[in-house]
């Protein structure tokens, strides 16, 4: 390759590089300008049960702040972690907390009945409301949220579920609206809800 020959291929790449620079920083602004594109797409009809029998639908996440978690009773770290998490959130946020309703739906309707869900929950903050239905009506909410969720099986064991672990963020007319991430600071995870809940 001749001497002009590499300096015009090296000069067409630095173009390139530069068009797919500029390209993704376009991209990133316009979904940073456009958060509905992303939004609009989580959430969705739904009827399940809430641990004392009452029955909830998408109509009751309206009229106030909410923060959803999907898990199970049977789940060895993530649940309990997060619950304790939650617990610790409603406790700091003080009278503002009264405002912000805290749910945690079943991945694992077969196993967790509204009476599960009850005992479980007994050991967190009484404000967290549990939800379970049937298989159907678990999995159409599941695929209104993209929540992720699937059986495992152990051999030595009980199955376990794999599911995502963020906690989601709806206003008061139940649109999603964020995430807290698992284990996120606490410092930005109180950030986060208080700006919720003032935003209400």
């Amino acid at each position: 390759m001749t001497g002009m020959k590499a300096i015009r291929y090296a000069a067409w790449g630095a173009v390139v590089l530069v068009a797919i620079a500029v390209g993704l920083t376009v991209y990133w602004r316009q979904t940073e300008t456009l958060p509905g594109v992303i939004t609009a797409s989580i959430g969705g009809p739904f009827t399940l049960t809430d641990q004392t029998g009452a029955t909830v639908t998408e109509a009751s996440l309206k009229g106030h702040p909410s923060a959803m978690f999907f898990g199970y009773t049977f789940c060895p770290d993530v649940c309990p972690t997060t619950l304790y998490e939650a617990t610790t959130w409603l406790e700091e946020l003080g009278p503002d907390a009264d405002t912000l309703k805290v749910y945690f739906i079943t991945v694992d309707p077969e196993r967790d009945t509204s009476k599960a869900m009850a005992e479980y929950l007994s050991a967190f903050d009484p404000r967290i409301t549990g939800l379970t239905g049937t298989r159907p009506e678990i999995d159409k909410m599941l695929k209104a949220y993209r929540v992720y969720s699937r059986k495992v099986a152990r051999d030595d064991g009980p199955y376990l579920m794999d599911h995502s672990a963020s906690v989601y963020l709806l206003d008061k007319n139940g649109t999603f609206t964020g995430v807290v991430d698992y284990q996120e600071k606490h410092e930005t995870a109180m950030a986060k809800l208080k700006k919720l809940v003032k935003g209400s």
